[in-house]
């Protein structure tokens, strides 16, 4: 199949919203990158999908959808429909024009070690209300091949950063709930997950403020870092595993690590500082230190995360996917509509140095209109 137009959807692990975007590639190369948008959750949908990963924890078969779970994924569904069809309407784009939908879904469990992934959300539902063909469950089949099943989008992050005017290697950072590192030189692809990225602060803002988040990193530039804490979370196994390796979003959970009663300030600056310091941790487990590092996701929008990272990563370069002439908001949406492409053409998506799976595996469902 020659270059097709294709839509991906995101909704990952800081249960913010639904990004969607529009690109036209043929599974290998970009040719163009069109429109963009987002769908923000409500703090009642928040509330919806924190329940679900709380029964998402307790599951050990993949298929099952206890408690709330069944509801949460005919919403996860139904929310991603409405977001294409608004998308669809705004954009002037027939679905006719649309060769295929990545569609995620939400992780509510993710435990490799235990073989068993779950992502709600029915592409077969969303295929049929949509009139387009869904590629979904990307993670299932690298996971019962003994791979981590993630990250999923360093093949993406490879096509956009081998022909960047940057000096190589190149590092491409992802800062969502949990942060991942594709580190591009020439070769497949070599990745992992860092450790935690945003979840935790928001997780404490929420908990501590009712806020979110800690918008722009306003109240992180206030405090100041238990550095002790730091390296204590940091003495965890983890951080010394080689790559490729992957974290569930409650890993680093407050009662897991001993989160000491920090004030507002002291809090956000510190956990900022831990994901920024897991960061840097992962630089000797790369083939060789990146000399230029482009940032993107939620924490690329944190100045205050972002000069945290430049400090601890120097002598290297760090600087956003926008400042890059990519989209650090729809980066990952972008990357589920290339994978989408990649699942229909057969190419794979996961390698022996990105999951761990034994050779480079397809992998995603496709459901048919």
């Amino acid at each position: 199949m020659g270059v097709v137009k294709a839509i991906g959807l995101m909704s990952g692990t800081s249960l913010d919203g639904v990004d969607v975007a529009l690109i036209e590639t043929d599974g290998e190369t970009i040719s163009a990158f069109g429109p963009t948008g987002y769908r923000p959750y409500s703090d009642a949908e928040q509330t919806l999908l924190r329940a679900a990963l709380q029964e998402g924890a307790t599951l050990s078969d993949r298929w099952a959808r206890p408690g709330v779970l069944a509801e949460a994924e005919a919403f996860v569904t139904r929310v991603h429909a409405e977001t294409v069809e608004d998308f669809l309407r705004t954009e002037h784009i027939n679905n006719t024009d649309v060769a295929i939908v990545g569609f995620h879904g939400q992780t509510v469990l993710h435990k490799p070690a235990a073989r068993l992934t779950v992502q709600i959300g029915d592409g077969a539902v969303l295929a049929r209300r949509l009139g387009i063909a869904v590629a979904y469950d990307f993670r299932a089949a690298d996971v019962a091949a003994g791979g981590q099943g993630a990250p999923l989008v360093p093949v993406f992050h490879q096509a956009l950063a081998r022909d960047l005017d940057r000096p190589h290697p190149i590092a491409v950072l992802n800062v969502g709930g949990v942060a991942n590192v594709t580190f591009v030189d020439g070769g497949d692809p070599v990745a992992c997950d860092t450790g935690p990225g945003n979840a935790l602060i928001d997780d404490f803002m929420r908990a501590r403020t009712g806020a979110p988040l800690d918008r722009d990193g306003d109240q992180a530039a206030k405090g100041k870092a238990d550095e002790g804490f730091v390296a204590r979370v940091l003495a965890n196994k983890f951080f010394d595993l080689p790559c490729p390796k992957s974290l569930d979003r409650n890993a680093f959970a407050f009662a897991n690590i001993g989160l000491p009663d920090f004030s507002v300030v002291d809090g956000a600056a510190t956990l900022s500082a831990l994901t920024a310091a897991s960061v840097a941790r992962i630089v000797r487990l790369l083939p060789e230190p990146p000399h230029a590092w482009i940032v993107a996701g939620g924490g690329a929008r944190n100045p205050t995360l972002m000069r945290m990272l430049a400090e601890r990563l120097k002598p290297a370069t760090v600087e956003t996917a926008d400042a890059a002439g990519w989209s650090s908001q729809s980066i990952e949406a972008q990357a589920f509509a290339y994978l989408a492409v990649r699942t229909l053409n057969g190419l794979p998506i996961t390698f022996p140095q990105t999951t761990g799976v034994a050779q480079p595996m397809p992998g995603g469902v496709v459901a048919r209109p």
